[in-house]
């Protein structure tokens, strides 16, 4: 009689819970929706500098057939001019469909805050005034995350009302100084603290989206 084969059950992963699994997934949508964030600012930026090169060339242009003796311009001047102008007209609604996708993730983002807010208001609700809450993950409170996710928010928050100021200025400056003070700071998102990608690598460790 052949020798009956003991059972052998592999162990199963912990089961998270709702909250745990909801807190999981937000975080995989903002490391997500910050990736898109910065391909889209990127993008951004070379249309920002083809504008601003344009721009200023543009104005070279007329201040140098101001300054010459030469007669009015030749038709073939005046067709570059207004090819130059449609270029210019061109890039300034790329800028804004870039703007438009910027806007679409932001508002993800504060939607990603708002959900994490629920969590911890009915976190609150379960447990009431006890003050010892055992952890969903590590060693993170609840609270913690909602925190993290709004001090985020507020800040890509911050860098979009930013640059619609500099896509809104940028084709109208005259002067090459600010417009290269209109890049820089599209390129270098002051609003976005140095420690922002800290407290996403944070939450993705806290949470099991990195090993520890």
């Amino acid at each position: 009689m052949a020798a009956k084969t003991p059972d052998i059950t592999t162990p199963r992963k912990p089961v998270l819970s709702v909250s745990a699994r909801k807190l999981k997934d937000n975080a995989a949508d903002w490391h997500n929706l910050i990736l898109k964030w910065e391909s889209l600012s990127d993008a951004g930026f070379a249309t920002a500098s083809s504008i601003a090169n344009l721009r200023l060339g543009l104005l070279n242009k007329d201040k140098a057939e101001l300054e010459s003796s030469s007669p009015a311009w030749s038709e073939a001047e005046d067709k570059v001019h207004v090819e130059h102008n449609k270029e210019l007209e061109s890039l300034c609604e790329d800028l804004q469909a870039t703007l438009d996708g910027l806007t679409k993730v932001q508002m993800k983002m504060e939607k990603l805050s708002s959900t994490t807010k629920g969590i911890c208001e009915l976190e609150n609700y379960h447990y009431g005034d006890q003050s010892q809450r055992p952890p969903l993950f590590h060693t993170w409170p609840t609270a913690h995350f909602y925190e993290v996710s709004r001090r985020l928010a507020d800040m890509y928050r911050q860098e979009l009302l930013l640059k619609r100021t500099v896509a809104e200025e940028l084709a109208h400056t005259a002067d090459r100084d600010l417009s290269l003070s209109y890049l820089s700071m599209w390129l270098h998102q002051p609003y976005v603290e140095r420690d922002s990608k800290l407290h996403l690598e944070s939450m993705l460790l806290e949470t099991g989206h990195r090993a520890l």
